[in-house]
């Protein structure tokens, strides 16, 4: 499975978690708590919009746009470097408001949100998938320009040319 398939994965889970959100809210419901009962306190407070806009509309935005930038990467719509840098400060912008709000779960609202932590691992999820397939790539990158090399230096010896 290719890093690709993994960050699209996430995404999609991403989506589904937020408009799950976004339709209690809606319909004014209590969404489903499964490690106790502090999501309706961590979705409730003062920190569960910026601005005006909720946190579950911007986190599906967010979801929303890493799917696209993910497809547009996969089936190499032009210019690819711009979009893989987009990606990367999307996912380290993710990352840090990420580790905002789980910071204000734990010492400001004193309460765990199970969507809003999940949501969070799946960012940080990304974020290491994109580390480690950076390094991935730029090792294999290396190698087959030290392959290229060592050809090039074989052949430009050429024993068999008769003088």
């Amino acid at each position: 499975m290719t890093s690709e398939a993994l960050i699209f994965t996430l995404s999609a889970l991403g989506i589904s978690e937020t408009v799950y959100l976004i339709k209690k809210r809606l319909l004014s419901q209590l969404p489903i708590c499964p490690i106790g009962e502090d999501c309706a306190k961590v979705l409730g407070s003062k920190w569960s919009k910026i601005f005006i806009i909720p946190n579950d509309v911007l986190g599906l935005l967010f979801y929303i746009v890493c799917s696209f930038i993910t497809a547009f990467l996969v089936i190499g719509v032009e210019p690819l470097w711009f979009f893989a840098l987009i990606f990367k400060i999307l996912i380290f912008i993710g990352s840090l408001i990420s580790l905002f709000f789980t910071y204000l779960q734990f010492k400001v609202i004193k309460a765990w949100c199970f969507w809003c932590l999940m949501s969070a691992c799946a960012i940080w999820l990304t974020g290491v998938i994109i580390l480690v397939s950076s390094l991935y790539y730029r090792v294999q990158d290396s190698n087959y320009h030290q392959i290229e090399n060592l050809k090039n230096e074989i052949i430009s010896q050429e024993p068999w040319e008769t003088k």
